[in-house]
């Protein structure tokens, strides 16, 4: 099975926004912080572009931090899409394996992107709870599913 790139780039942009749902709504199942979480996640992503200077307090709207948060999200949720698909095409994964892998994928990316990624972007270690965990297990099999339903297609 060859990587179809439309399906990875596809199902990075599909899984980036069914991740981000999914952690707003457990922001706002388990949290009373909505909406000022959300502006400080989308602080922590913008800093990588815009700088460490976007980070102090208060969180509030910022249509500038969100879009450069926004890119930042939608690029990397392509380029791990990328990475997943290429996996999933190259070891000819079933369905079924292919949402173990993205589970265990998305665990994995959770412990790069709050560990790993925390040596070059230190304000990254704020968002290590278990909602972000549960949020990367989320993009990992929405990713597997969605590339593995575009590429049939295809």
């Amino acid at each position: 099975m060859s990587l179809s790139w439309s399906a990875a780039i596809g199902a990075g942009i599909v899984a980036g926004v069914v991740a981000t749902g999914a952690q707003i709504v457990l922001w706002w199942s388990f949290t009373d912080a909505l909406p000022e979480i959300l502006f400080r996640d989308a602080r922590l992503a913008a800093a990588i572009l815009m700088g460490p200077e976007v980070l102090p307090p208060p969180a509030t709207f910022d249509w500038q931090v969100m879009a450069a948060a926004t890119f930042i999200h939608f690029a990397i949720s392509i380029a791990y899409g990328l990475i997943l698909a290429w996996l999933i095409s190259r070891f000819g994964m079933s369905t079924a394996f292919s949402l173990l892998a993205g589970s265990i994928y998305g665990l994995t990316l959770y412990v790069m992107n709050m560990y790993g990624a925390t040596f070059v972007f230190p304000w990254f270690s704020a968002a290590r709870d278990w909602i972000t965990v549960v949020t990367h297990v989320v993009f990992g099999i929405s990713l597997a599913w969605t590339y593995k339903a575009l590429s049939k297609t295809q």
